[in-house]
C-alpha cells in the first residue's frame, strides 16, 4: 500500500515532462522566427542582385 501513496506523490516525471514541452514550444517558436528571417534575407539578396544585374 506506500508503495502505491509514493507513487501518487512522486512529481518527477511530471516535471520531466513539463520541462520536454516548454522545450518544444521554445524550438517551435525559433523555427518560425528563423523562416520569417529567412523569407527576409532570401528577398533582401534577390533585391540586390537585380539592383547589381542592371
Amino acid at each position: 500500500m506506500t508503495f502505491f501513496k509514493n507513487l501518487v506523490k512522486d512529481n518527477e516525471g511530471a516535471t520531466a515532462i513539463e520541462y520536454g514541452l516548454i522545450a518544444a514550444l521554445i524550438a517551435v517558436a525559433a523555427i518560425t522566427a528563423m523562416q520569417g528571417l529567412g523569407n527576409q534575407l532570401t528577398n533582401t539578396f534577390t533585391n540586390v542582385s537585380t539592383t547589381m544585374a542592371v
